[in-house]
């Protein structure tokens, strides 16, 4: 089920380091990348949903704030989670 405490804590365990690590950028950038697939499927059904295009726009720009941050203070822990998420092709 979509945010469950089941579903955050897998989450939080698989790239935070421990379930109870919520506060770890690399948790959550994946959490917001699983918050975004859900939602973009969301509105690949509903395309006049506009609030909730306006809350896909704000969780976006989180995440692209929260990587800027973990370029700038660690590139290898950056990489390592652009490429376990998959976000982009070209690896800085």
């Amino acid at each position: 089920m979509y945010l469950s405490n089941d579903w955050k804590s897998e989450i939080f365990a698989k790239h935070g380091g421990e379930a109870t690590n919520t506060g770890s950028t690399e948790g959550q950038v994946a959490l917001f990348t699983a918050r975004i697939a859900h939602l973009t499927g969301h509105l690949q059904k509903n395309k006049k949903d506009f609030s909730t295009q306006l809350s896909l726009q704000k969780l976006v720009g989180k995440r692209r704030g929260l990587l800027a941050y973990l370029y700038k203070k660690d590139i290898n822990r950056y990489r390592a989670i652009i490429k376990a998420l998959g976000l982009r092709d070209i690896i800085k």
